[in-house]
């Protein structure tokens, strides 16, 4: 029985390996291609001119919270309780509003950032689709569920290209 068991194994795995051999698979790193192609880089650019106010207001925010901790330091020892107690309380103010504007400028990024993958969807999922049937492939797999690719399997270039048209 056992000895018909392991011919039956052996024959059913002999059957599966050429169809195993036969599946193509590509690979491609969509974030790489989709924040590296011509349209990426023009909403960067965009996104730089929107919100380089904003960024200057938190960066400016951060400078002043520095400079009021540094004093405070610096100085602190040399000052009465209630000068301290002031000073301290300026550079929590301060911090709280460089954490304020930091966390609102990130979000409203994160927001556009997400409408513009939003936007380009169709777009990748068009790449992607012609990637395969060009490449004659069964399978793309992204390359973050990959551990290793040969390069000659790695279309990301290729997609990048697509993009571009």
């Amino acid at each position: 029985m056992s000895r018909f068991v392991l011919m039956f194994a052996a024959v059913i795995m002999a059957f599966s390996f050429p169809a195993m051999a036969e599946t193509r698979i590509g690979v491609v790193d969509l974030r790489q291609a989709l924040f590296s192609s011509d349209d990426a880089k023009i909403f960067s650019e965009s996104l730089q001119k929107d919100f380089a106010g904003d960024e200057a207001r938190v960066r400016e925010a951060q400078e002043e919270a520095r400079k009021l901790q540094e004093r405070l330091e610096k100085d602190g020892a040399m000052m009465n309780e209630s000068e301290r107690n002031k000073l301290a309380g300026e550079f929590q103010e301060k911090v709280k509003e460089f954490n304020f504007l930091k966390q609102r400028l990130d979000s409203t990024v994160n927001q556009r950032k997400q409408a513009f993958l939003e936007q380009a969807r169709p777009e990748v999922d068009a790449a992607v689709k012609e990637l395969l049937e060009e490449n004659n492939l069964d399978l793309i797999l992204p390359s973050e569920a990959v551990v290793y690719v040969k390069p000659e399997m790695n279309l990301t270039s290729q997609l990048l290209e697509k993009l571009n048209r």
